[in-house]
């Protein structure tokens, strides 16, 4: 009767293997997440400072963002290294970038009022609900291409317009002090601030299903 001998157990799993895995498109997607945390921060060293410099910065970093989001998608192409890991990667750190971090600055900029917040925070949830249908039907839009034809609704990207809107005002008043362009109302105790429907508004274009965007 023969023995066998056993087989030595498998060696263990390398130290950031997840990271070794990256492609290098990912590491370019992860510069667009830092580039959103970062204007987190700096709007609330504004909120902290009262100083213009630190407000602008935080707007800075939403474009800068988009600079990575749209790099991020031609490393990969010019890689061939598409991935479903990508796709994820790119929508988490989009969340970050367009939408927590402008109503981060939204609320920084003085936008706190009740109903103000409301909005912002039904900003925030278009945007990441937006992104989540994205992921879903995005293999079945492609129908096989490298790239969907058509974007079902506003990319969460176009925030970036309203970050630059947030700017302007603050580089045209040396500061962002009351009233805001528009004023306040006050509706059943709570205040809203008309300027913040533009966010209202951009939310409710991310998740329209009837409005198709060629995707370039």
């Amino acid at each position: 009767m023969s023995h066998h001998t056993p087989s030595p157990p498998p060696p263990p799993p390398r130290h950031l293997s997840m990271i070794r895995g990256f492609h290098l498109a990912d590491f370019v997607t992860l510069g667009n997440a830092a580039c959103g945390t970062a204007g987190v921060f700096l709007a609330m060293l504004y909120m902290g400072s009262g100083e213009l410099a630190d407000f602008l910065w935080a707007a800075a970093m939403a474009p800068l963002a988009f600079a990575f989001d749209w790099l991020d998608g031609r490393v990969a192409r010019w890689r061939q290294q598409l991935s479903a890991l990508g796709r994820e990667l790119d929508s988490l750190a989009d969340v970050i970038s367009f939408g927590v971090a402008p109503a981060a600055l939204a609320f920084a900029a003085g936008l706190r009022g009740g109903w103000d917040v409301v909005v912002l925070i039904y900003f925030v949830c278009c945007g990441v609900s937006r992104l989540a249908r994205y992921n879903v039907t995005a293999e079945s839009l492609s129908a096989g291409a490298a790239k969907v034809p058509y974007f079902e609704g506003t990319p969460i990207p176009t925030s970036v317009v309203l970050t630059a809107v947030l700017a302007a005002i603050a580089w045209q008043q040396g500061g962002l002090t009351a009233p805001l362009p528009g004023g306040a109302w006050s509706l059943a105790g709570w205040t809203l601030h008309p300027l913040v429907l533009m966010f209202a508004l951009s939310g409710t274009l991310m998740i329209s299903k009837t409005l198709r965007i060629p995707k370039i």
